[in-house]
């Protein structure tokens, strides 16, 4: 496992590959998880944040592999469809996944597979939000989600009200 630190304007961003695609991507202030050293997914993840901080649409993905269950990763690859700017909620979610796996699926169900996502900002789960459309639920904390919705251009201000 090779590992990289990003200092973005919200926090520390610690970032996990194989060397073959980005297995995570957390803000904390931990101690890296393996060894610093060169890789050119970690380099295309730089990459990534460098464009997406400066508050553009980075326009491409870099290799991903997140592990999970099947449920948590459809969920995953549903997030990635949602485009940079754009907001879902939790309800949309959960019928999108419903129609990708013909099985019944709650918002409930799809907030727990979107607070398990291990590669955050990439896998856009800052992008999910309440059907009232509230802000709701961010692993690290409803403060960066606002900050990075904003610099998305998703939420409007100075009142904070959410657009679709």
């Amino acid at each position: 496992m090779r590992s990289r630190i990003y200092q973005s304007p919200l926090g520390r961003i610690v970032m996990s590959s194989d060397g073959e695609a980005l297995n995570s991507l957390i803000f904390s202030e931990e101690e890296l998880p393996g060894p610093m050293e060169g890789c050119p997914v970690l380099e295309e993840c730089v990459r990534w944040l460098d464009i997406f901080f400066s508050g553009r649409d980075p326009g491409f993905t870099p290799p991903l592999k997140a592990v999970s269950t099947p449920f948590r990763q459809t969920v995953w690859e549903l997030l990635l469809d949602v485009p940079y700017g754009h907001l879902i909620s939790y309800g949309e979610l959960a019928r999108a996944a419903e129609e990708k796996t013909s099985k019944r699926c709650s918002a409930r169900a799809v907030g727990g597979a979107v607070g398990q996502n291990p590669i955050s900002l990439i896998i856009p789960c800052h992008r999910v939000i309440g059907s009232d459309g509230s802000l709701t639920g961010y692993g690290w904390g409803l403060e960066k989600k606002r900050k990075l919705l904003e610099l998305e251009g998703s939420l409007k201000a100075p009142e904070g009200k959410i657009h679709v």
